[in-house]
């Protein structure tokens, strides 16, 4: 009987640690929420700088008109699933300095806990820890808080990203799959290109 109650006493617990910590993914950053229909926020956007990222066409990108206490921001959203749903909200901070960026390190590390992954170069020239969460929607969703004054590749200062990393996948998914239909049907037009009659083309 003992067993029996401490198993479902550890089973309450273990629930009630996975309600907390879904509680806590965070979902909102610099006034924009992951998931909302990007239209929402079109008096919050320079809207004439929206560009399709290369490679990866499914997904856009657009700046952020000024965000107080940030330097600069993008925010990007997909286009092939036809929601236009955020996906990643990524900004710059105001101040540079490595002391803020401890400071915010701390205060993350207070509300999210330690990060999971470290994400930095392995000379700290790039400093970045990185949290992962699963919401009560069991949606997965990503955290990167970086640092960095010397790498001419990243963006100098502090910086931190957003993702919603479920609709990332499927906005990515759902490309892939038109692009192959895409590929296909050009194969297609080839094919029949190359069955053409020649003579018929061919002066004589």
């Amino acid at each position: 009987m003992k067993k029996i109650i401490v198993s479902w006493v550890l089973g309450q617990l273990l629930m009630l640690s996975g309600l907390c910590f879904a509680q806590q993914a965070p979902h909102r950053l610099g006034g924009f929420v992951l998931g909302d229909d990007i239209a929402k926020y079109s008096e919050k956007l320079k809207t004439d700088t929206c560009i399709p990222i290369r490679h990866m066409e499914c997904i856009s990108e657009v700046e952020t008109q000024p965000v107080e206490g940030f330097k600069s921001g993008l925010i990007y959203y997909g286009s092939c699933t036809g929601q236009k749903q955020i996906i990643r909200i990524k900004l710059k901070y105001e101040n540079p300095s490595e002391k803020f960026y401890n400071e915010l390190l701390g205060r993350f590390k207070k509300r999210f806990g330690e990060p999971d992954e470290w994400k930095g170069d392995p000379f700290h020239i790039v400093v970045a820890w990185k949290w992962y969460f699963t919401d009560k929607d069991k949606n997965k969703i990503s955290l990167i808080l970086q640092h960095n004054t010397k790498d001419e590749e990243e963006k100098k200062g502090n910086s931190v990203k957003l993702t919603l990393t479920s609709l990332m996948e499927a906005e990515r998914r759902c490309f892939r799959q038109k692009k192959a239909a895409s590929d296909k049907g050009k194969q297609q037009r080839r094919n029949r290109s190359e069955a053409v009659s020649w003579e018929k083309l061919i002066p004589r």
